[in-house]
C-alpha cells in the first residue's frame, strides 16, 4: 500500500469514535442507527426503584447519569457513552413503565383525550477525557381517544409494559396519539438535537461518530 494511502487509512481509523448506548432499548438503537451511527449497546443494570426524586426532569437526568456512569466504567477506551431515561408526567404523577397490563389500562383510560409531558434525560460521557454533559428534553403529548376494545387489543402486544407511560410513537400506540409539541425523538427515548448539543459541550463533533 502506498505510504500516503496507508497514512490516510490510519488517520481515518484514529478519528472513528465508538458510540456506546447505555440501554437495551431497541427503539433507541434504531433511532441512532437511522441517524447514521453504529452504536454498541451495554446494559447498565442499575436499580431504578431506589430513586426518590419527585421532579420528573431531575429524576430522568439522575437515572440517565447513573446509567452512563456505570457503563462508562466498562466501555471501550476512548468511546462516547450516552445514557437515557424517560418518564411521563401526567396529573401530577410520574409514570414510568407500568408493572402490569391492568395498570397500563388504568393509565390509558385516564390519559385518553388529555395531555401529558414526556421527559427524557440524557447524559453523555467522553471516556477519553472523563468529561460529561447532561440535559433533559421534554415533549407534550396529546393523547387520542382509543376505545376500551382497542386498548385491550393493544395490551396483548406487551408493548405498554416496555415503555414509559405505557405508550410510544413508533409502535402499536402510534395511532392512539393525536399529536405532540416538541421533538418526537424525546418520546421514542433519545433526542438527537439534544444529543448534538451535549456533544458540542464536550467539544465532540457529531459527524465524527457517524459510521
Amino acid at each position: 500500500m502506498p505510504k500516503r494511502l496507508a497514512s490516510a487509512v490510519i488517520m481515518a481509523s484514529m478519528s472513528i469514535r465508538q458510540l456506546v448506548l447505555a440501554s437495551a432499548s431497541p427503539a433507541r438503537l434504531r433511532l441512532l442507527w437511522d441517524a447514521g451511527f453504529d452504536p454498541v449497546a451495554i446494559v447498565s443494570g442499575i436499580d431504578e426503584t431506589t430513586m426518590s426524586e419527585t421532579d420528573a426532569a431531575t429524576l430522568v437526568e439522575t437515572l440517565a447519569r447513573g446509567k452512563a456512569t456505570t457503563v462508562a466504567r466498562h466501555a471501550p477506551s476512548g468511546s462516547v457513552v450516552i445514557g437515557c431515561d424517560s418518564m411521563l408526567s401526567f396529573d401530577g404523577e410520574l409514570l414510568g413503565k407500568p408493572a402490569t397490563t391492568d395498570v397500563a389500562m388504568q393509565w390509558w383510560q385516564r390519559m385518553r383525550g388529555r395531555e401529558g409531558v414526556l421527559h427524557t434525560g440524557h447524559c453523555v460521557i467522553d471516556t477519553a477525557s472523563g468529561a460529561e454533559a447532561a440535559g433533559v428534553a421534554s415533549t407534550t403529548i396529546r393523547f387520542g381517544t382509543p376505545t376500551d376494545a382497542e386498548l385491550r387489543a393493544y395490551l396483548t402486544t406487551d408493548e405498554p409494559l416496555r415503555v414509559a407511560g405505557a405508550f410510544t410513537l413508533d409502535g402499536f400506540a402510534g395511532p392512539f396519539v393525536d399529536g405532540i409539541d416538541g421533538d418526537h425523538g424525546t418520546v421514542i427515548g433519545l433526542s438527537l438535537p439534544l444529543f448534538r448539543r451535549l456533544l458540542n459541550d464536550l467539544a465532540i463533533v457529531i459527524t465524527d461518530l457517524w459510521r
